[in-house]
């Protein structure tokens, strides 16, 4: 069930992540409110999950379903550029991720 809670946790950090910029610093009221509820909602997942899962794999895996998940976004929702090299990156840090789950207890 951790590890539930951490991916949900992580879907939740690339919502918070959109919804800030999408508040263009905080000055747009739904956007700053959805940003906040889902960083806060983020982090409870977060601490849940690390209540089994051990800090040093619980979030690397956070940051990095963030990471990619914010790529992603930017790329499919803001027509973010993509190249070999932004590719390449996202496959690594997916990569890391997979690495950190199979070495995880």
């Amino acid at each position: 069930m951790a590890w539930i809670f951490l991916i949900i946790a992580g879907v939740l950090e690339v919502v918070w992540a959109y919804a800030m910029k999408q508040s263009h610093g905080f000055t747009r009221l739904v956007p700053s409110i959805i940003t906040i509820v889902t960083m806060l909602g983020s982090f409870w997942l977060l601490a849940i999950a690390m209540r089994t899962i051990p800090l040093g794999t619980a979030y690397p895996v956070w940051t990095g379903i963030g990471a990619v998940g914010a790529f992603l976004a930017g790329v499919v929702l803001l027509a973010e550029p993509v190249n070999a090299m932004r590719i390449i990156a996202a496959v690594l840090i997916v990569s890391g991720l997979v690495l950190m789950k199979v070495a995880s207890p």
